[in-house]
């Protein structure tokens, strides 16, 4: 039994057009002017909708063990908290442990992620580069079909690589064709920072900013650049905050370097006056990179660079935790878990604020919030409308009306840092794998449902030895 969506306006990231479209056994089959059902098939009428490609979050972190808790999200919740968002596939960060081989971790992330309710894929992090590492690289590209990895240059002694793995990892990722996604930080800058500031006693969340300036970002992200650059490997930076990387990947882009940037809503929308709110209420919004200040021009810079692609889609970092979890740094700002959930609400603030703010147009829309990363990332199948395409599509009401709000989201956070903003569109309906998993009030996936998603290299592996 398949689907047939009518009447709906298909956009995709460069077209338009009023059509109907046919589901059938987790594949797009048909779009036409009009389409007969054949016998069986549900019919669902979207009549003044959009019809958009599933959207795709490159950046999340479902149960992640990370600054001595773990995040409150699983991958069933997180998954399902998606799918109410009009997301139908992410990216998960599958972890390196000290010591341990990239593929053993794999088979720990497997074991978690199975429960997923909607396909996923993973970026694999290394925070120990080993004797065995570049071998074990090729491995998860050709074996597990993960092409992309990621480095934290942030979190000294915990997951930051230094500047001698950095340009390892750079080195052997250009010639296996992956992708080098990069949480841009000064490391090192940033405890000495962190430690200066607890010496005077400065340990609330509005400190947590002060540790972190934009320009340990910007150095950050040149230096990540600069190592791609010399090994001819193709970088993403993740979560950009600040004029001062934007400047620095505008930079590497004009000068004809093949690498990309992400940004998230939070750095769009919030301001650094979050962090004053009483009763340790800044501690929500305590994340790596941190919010920034409105007044100098990092929100500017950032709209600014979504519009111009030079900025190339936009994640969320999902990575939430309750307040009690935060409350881990009531005396110490650098014990408060780092990170938010963001995942549901994705689509409604970049077509709120990006689309009816006048910053993007529909198709911008869809190509920073699905096509991209599926290209990108090699999700073949995802993040366009086509015949032979995944099933995986959103049905979008531009007339709808809400106030955002952690009490109506499906995270497991108990706060959220969208509370009380007004978003106009609602997710009407998404399908995944052609089943219905979102109806506009009522989840109704199914643990386990969604599949790991192999990839293969979008990108040339570059075989020649830099020369001087």
């Amino acid at each position: 039994m398949g689907i047939v969506i009518r009447s709906g306006e298909v956009v995709t990231a460069s077209e338009r057009y009023v059509a109907d479209v046919r589901l059938d056994g987790g594949s797009i089959t048909d779009i036409a002017a009009k389409l007969e059902p054949k016998d069986g098939d549900e019919t669902i009428d979207a009549a003044g909708q959009y019809v958009l490609p599933g959207f795709i979050d490159p950046h999340v972190h479902m149960e992640l063990p990370f600054m001595g808790t773990v995040s409150a999200d699983d991958f069933e919740i997180g998954g399902a908290s998606g799918a109410a968002g009009g997301v139908t596939c992410y990216i998960d960060f599958c972890m390196q442990g000290k010591g341990e081989p990239l593929p053993k971790a794999i088979e720990g992330w497997h074991a978690k992620a199975k429960k997923s309710a909607i396909d996923y894929s993973y970026h694999m992090a290394i925070t120990d580069f080993g004797p065995n590492t570049a071998a074990e690289m090729r491995e998860v590209v050709e074996k597990h079909g993960i092409t992309s990895f990621k480095i934290f240059m942030a979190y000294k002694g915990a997951l930051m690589v230094d500047d001698g793995q950095l340009y390892e990892i750079m080195r052997e990722a250009a010639k296996i064709g992956a992708v080098v996604t990069v949480h841009a930080e000064n490391g090192e800058a940033v405890w000495h920072l962190q430690q200066e500031l607890l010496a005077k006693n400065c340990t609330g969340p509005e400190f947590h900013p002060v540790s972190r300036p934009s320009i340990v970002e910007g150095e950050a992200t040149e230096r990540a650049l600069a190592m791609a650059r010399l090994h001819g490997a193709t970088a993403y930076i993740v979560h950009m905050t600040c004029k001062e990387s934007v400047q620095a990947l505008q930079r590497a882009k004009l000068l004809g370097q093949r690498c990309y940037g992400e940004t998230c809503p939070q750095y769009l929308l919030l301001d650094d006056t979050v962090f004053d709110k009483p009763d340790f209420g800044g501690s929500a919004y305590v994340m790596s990179p941190p919010i920034r200040p409105r007044h100098m021009g990092h929100h500017a810079a950032l709209w600014s660079s979504l519009s111009n692609r030079m900025l190339d889609s936009v994640g969320t970092d999902h990575c939430p935790f309750t307040h009690e979890q935060k409350k881990m740094g009531v005396s110490d700002f650098t014990k408060i878990p780092n990170g938010a959930a963001g995942i549901e609400d994705r689509l409604v603030l970049l077509y709120t604020y990006g689309v009816l703010g006048g910053h993007f147009d529909l198709n911008r829309m869809v190509e920073l919030g699905s096509t991209g990363p599926a290209r990108i990332f090699g999700l073949a199948k995802k993040g366009s409308i086509g015949v032979g395409m995944d099933a995986d599509l959103v049905l979008f009401d531009p007339k709808g009306e809400r106030s955002l709000s952690a009490k109506t989201h499906h995270s497991k956070a108990d706060r959220s840092v969208y509370e009380g903003f007004s978003v106009r569109g609602r997710v009407a309906r998404t399908i995944a794998a052609g089943r219905t998993v979102w109806d506009g009030q009522n989840l109704t996936t199914t643990r386990g449902a969604g599949r790991f998603v192999a990839r293969k290299p979008t990108h040339f592996a570059q075989h020649a030895e830099v020369k001087p």
